[in-house]
């Protein structure tokens, strides 16, 4: 019992905010004051709110959504391609430095990626890719914990016994890693993907400290412009923002949700295999 309720505490925790969100975009400025939080208003208006999020600012909604879904997109298949060739390299292959090199990659797992935002934009401006999408893609490319992960997979889902027979019939290393151990590496491919999708689709700091161009923004930092419109414009015209904010971050999830039931069937395939005696 005391197991259940804690279970149905963590389930409130992370559905809860949900529910606000989809709610509280069914209101106007003035119900999402004056109404009860986690209930509709009296008059609920979801595809008025929609229909002005898309069209608000001559539709740069739509604009700053697919350039989340390219920045989102190219990082996490670059970074998880990445991930899985190092990891795959550390885990089969051994060389002078082996380890040395793996520990200090580990070590930057614990370096906050802030930290790092300044040093980034200071060297990016050096070579002109600030204000541009690579600004935003290229330190999203690098994970070391992705890297860590994958070499940790590596290590048993590709058998030293498959690369030798490889190897024996004739098969170079680039064929090997690209014919054999990428198939047998997709869970935890998969994996670093969607993590590094929800990191990139999430982050906020880079580009905000990268971009300057509104055309370039992520969605995260454009609606991030529309609640300053909103706090400054009080009881003005601008305060009617605010609702514009909340469905635009419930539009702003839903991608992630198809990405994740999407890719599920991989984890799930990846679970049966590993069940299976070899």
């Amino acid at each position: 019992m005391p197991l259940t309720i804690a279970m149905l505490a963590v389930l409130a925790y992370f559905l809860i905010p949900l529910f606000w969100l989809a709610v509280s975009s069914t209101k106007n400025t003035t119900d999402l004051f004056n109404t009860f939080g986690l209930w509709f208003s009296h008059a609920p208006q979801l595809l008025g709110n929609i229909r002005a999020t898309l069209t608000t600012d001559n539709g740069v909604f739509v604009r700053w959504l697919l350039n989340t879904v390219l920045y989102a997109a190219v990082s996490s298949l670059g970074a998880a391609f990445l991930a899985a060739a190092a990891g795959y390299g550390f885990a089969k292959y051994r060389f002078r430095g082996h380890g040395a090199a793996f520990n200090l990659i580990v070590g930057t797992i614990m370096v906050p990626t802030t930290a790092l935002a300044i040093p980034t934009y200071l060297l990016f401006s050096q070579v002109g890719l600030v204000n541009t999408p690579w600004a935003v893609i290229l330190p999203s490319l690098i994970n070391p914990f992705g890297l860590y992960l994958m070499r940790i997979y590596a290590q048993d889902a590709v058998p030293d016994s498959l690369i030798e027979a490889a190897r024996i019939d004739g098969a170079g290393e680039y064929r090997i890693f690209f014919r054999i151990a990428l198939r047998l590496l997709a869970p935890g491919l998969v994996t670093v993907l969607l993590f590094t999708l929800v990191t990139t689709w999430n982050n906020y700091f880079l580009p905000l400290i990268m971009l300057n161009n509104p055309q370039l923004y992520p969605v995260t930092v454009g609606l991030s412009s529309w609640a300053a419109q909103a706090q400054n414009g009080g009881a003005g015209a601008s305060s009617g923002m605010l609702p514009l904010v909340v469905t635009g971050s419930l539009l702003s999830i839903i991608p992630l949700v198809i990405a994740f039931l999407f890719l599920q069937r991989y984890w799930q395939s990846g679970l049966a295999t590993g069940a299976v005696k070899q």
